[in-house]
């Protein structure tokens, strides 16, 4: 057996594949996307707690309970509502020949309350909580099921793995690899462990950091478990495992590998559709029933989508993780068998 062997050729091409893949023009813009959502949770958390400070400074100077905002309700004229809590710290009037429109604003410090009136009567209350730990915990699971796991870390992943060999192709060195004296099915597996190993630093670090925006505003009061944490920082790894995969094998597969990518994201997206039979032969269904929180469908979608939605029981944890890592060297095996067989000639590529 030459396992050691094969074993020293492997990390000899990882080590060759590292620098190419961190720093390959191609591929500077997955950095892109792995930040994005960084940003975007870093400019919610500065928003969340300069509005979090204003509303204390308000209540500070214009206290009110919970209890007695809550203690209102329609139908009480205005002078009542201002007698019980005093001035509004914000109100804004628009007067009409027909009616006189008026929306105060209060704050127990925490949430917003604001009194639409109509003519003096109040005609609606609308209540606004900046920072709700555990409502937020929810959208942080739709943002990261439906847009992290499906777009950013997917076309990761396409402009990651479909170069290990393509762009190989498109720079005309892929022949170097194939006249050394290495295995295709050695060049094949050094390839995938550097771009996994891309792809995990990438996007993990990514989801770290997004945790961590995540609970700044919140403080010691967000009880965020290391458990759910560790969950999403797992998803994330064995999503760039499983689409690296993919995608490895569509660059080995395909002259333009764009094609079966948007193959792959068109059966991804569809999967909230799909029979239960047809929802298991997808990547994102496993993922997402590892996810610690499952996000629901929007609750605005068209009635019509909706009644398209089919429900299929997630799976135990340990058969999604098995049923990924089976995939996955399904999928290295033919990629393997592929490039046994892989010619170059640079004139058609």
């Amino acid at each position: 057996m030459n396992w050691h062997m094969w074993l020293a050729q492997i990390r000899g091409v990882v080590r060759l594949e590292m620098k190419k893949t961190f720093f390959s023009r191609r591929g500077f813009w997955v950095y892109f996307l792995a930040l994005a959502p960084v940003l975007l949770f870093a400019g919610r958390a500065v928003d969340l707690m300069s509005n979090r400070g204003y509303l204390h400074e308000v209540a500070n100077a214009h206290p009110v309970s919970t209890a007695a905002l809550e203690a209102i309700h329609t139908g009480m004229s205005r002078q009542e509502v201002e007698a019980s809590l005093g001035e509004p710290y914000s109100r804004r009037i628009v007067d009409t020949p027909r009616r006189a429109q008026m929306w105060s604003s209060y704050t127990d410090g925490t949430s917003t309350y604001t009194f639409y009136f109509n003519n003096d009567e109040l005609r609606g209350i609308s209540t606004r909580d900046r920072g709700n730990f555990q409502e937020d915990s929810l959208i942080y699971a739709t943002f990261f099921q439906f847009f992290y796991l499906r777009l950013l870390i997917f076309f990761g992943c396409v402009g990651i793995f479909v170069n290990l060999f393509r762009g190989e192709m498109i720079n005309k060195s892929l022949h170097f690899y194939l006249l050394a004296p290495v295995r295709r099915e050695v060049l094949v597996g050094g390839k995938f462990v550097a771009g996994v190993i891309a792809s995990v630093v990438i996007f993990c670090s990514s989801t770290a950091l997004q945790l961590w925006m995540f609970q700044i505003p919140f403080g010691s009061a967000a009880t965020f478990q290391n458990l759910h944490a560790a969950s999403y920082l797992g998803v994330t790894a064995l999503a760039c495992l499983g689409y690296g995969s993919v995608f490895l094998a569509a660059g080995l597969l395909a002259v333009n590998p764009l094609i079966p990518a948007a193959a792959v994201m068109l059966w991804e997206a569809a999967n909230l559709f799909l029979p239960a039979a047809l929802k298991k032969i997808s990547i994102i269904f496993y993922l997402q029933s590892l996810c610690p929180v499952i996000a629901p469908p929007e609750k605005d979608i068209n009635p019509i989508l909706s009644l398209l939605i089919n429900s299929a029981e997630a799976p135990p944890a340990i058969l999604s993780i098995l049923g990924l890592l089976i995939v996955t060297a399904l999928l290295l095996a033919w990629s393997a068998i592929r490039a046994r067989k892989l010619e170059i000639n640079y004139s058609s590529d």
